[in-house]
């Protein structure tokens, strides 16, 4: 484990008088749906949005400071992440019903369970968030979508905690969303988001959602160990219009294994842990997949899967399991 993960952090001192739950030198790995990955320096979950905001204003500048939350599209580097983590609980994860078919939303709360109180509230447009197996914050911060739908569409604002401690509000506008992308800054930790849909039916909610259900068990790995899509659609025009699991068949990735970590048969844009793969097994292979697609294709796939913290000793040593005869 890196030397960083393994002594008290030394401005823990600093946030003694903070409301909420610190753990020094927390394993992450518990944490992600790969079960892979180090540890943090210091894991903080808040109690509530005024200590978020006194903590992230008495940390010292220089702290890194990472969120995390369902750990459902997160791969977490064997050397473990410095700094302090933040990980919103129960606190944060309130589902409130607003007048104009609108919902006020805490950002810790599941995408799965927003779509099922749509559903018991007769709001059709939330059906697509059945197919994201994450909390909403991390949703709205990379714009997530699944079969047709996606968060721009149905988002009017959201509020958080900037780096310095101070609230922060985003518009549509602010939001400025993209693919798989919003303008959200990196250092805001979302908590609330105000979305909107529109009247439906809540029978066919429920045939949509059931719908939902059925395309995302056969055509992923849903029992497995994985991370979801590993990488982004492509908009190059070198991809030809095809998908990034489509790229990575026509590379002869499906299938593919590095160690413990494996390309998925069923879905090849998804890496899967087949026990006891290290995060840094896992990242290796996923650029090996890179590698041969560029080779391919020319299209450089960009990951969607978010990496955080230091691989396992030097920054290097991950690229010898790429030479070690183990593909």
């Amino acid at each position: 484990m890196n030397a960083i993960m393994t002594r008290k952090p030394d401005f823990i001192d600093l946030l003694s008088d903070i409301a909420g739950e610190f753990t020094a030198n927390a394993p992450l790995a518990p944490l992600s749906w790969f079960r892979a990955g180090g540890a943090a320096e210091l894991l903080y979950r808040p109690a509530n949005r005024q200590a978020l905001a006194a903590c992230l204003a008495a940390l010292p500048a220089e702290i890194p400071v990472t969120v995390i939350g369902a750990g459902s599209n997160l791969l977490v580097r064997e050397g473990g992440v410095p700094g302090l983590v933040v990980l919103l609980g129960p606190e944060f994860a309130g589902i409130e019903r607003l007048a104009a078919n609108r919902f006020r939303v805490g950002a810790a709360a599941m995408d799965v369970k927003l779509a099922v109180a749509a559903r018991d509230a007769a709001i059709a447009g939330f059906e697509f968030l059945r197919g994201i197996p994450g909390m909403l914050g991390g949703a709205v911060k990379m714009n997530a979508g699944a079969y047709g739908g996606e968060i721009c569409d149905i988002f009017v604002s959201a509020s958080g905690i900037d780096r310095q401690g101070m609230l922060r509000q985003f518009s549509l506008a602010d939001a400025d969303f993209s693919y798989r992308h919003s303008a959200i800054p990196d250092d805001v930790i979302l908590t609330e988001v105000i979305l909107q849909g529109e009247p439906g039916d809540a029978d066919r909610i429920s045939a949509r959602l059931a719908a939902v259900i059925e395309a995302r068990s056969d055509a992923q790995p849903v029992n497995q160990r994985t991370g979801g899509s590993t990488f982004r659609n492509p908009s190059t025009d070198l991809a030809d219009g095809q998908k990034a699991w489509e790229l990575i068949d026509a590379a002869g990735c499906r299938g593919l294994q590095l160690g413990r970590a494996m390309v998925s048969e069923k879905h090849c844009n998804f890496l899967i842990n087949t026990g006891g793969a290290t995060a840094d097994e896992l990242e290796a292979l996923g650029e090996l997949v890179r590698d041969r697609v560029q080779q391919d294709s020319g299209v450089d796939l960009i990951w969607e899967i978010r990496r955080i913290g230091l691989p396992a000793g030097h920054p290097s040593e991950a690229a010898p399991l790429l030479k070690r005869g183990r593909i």
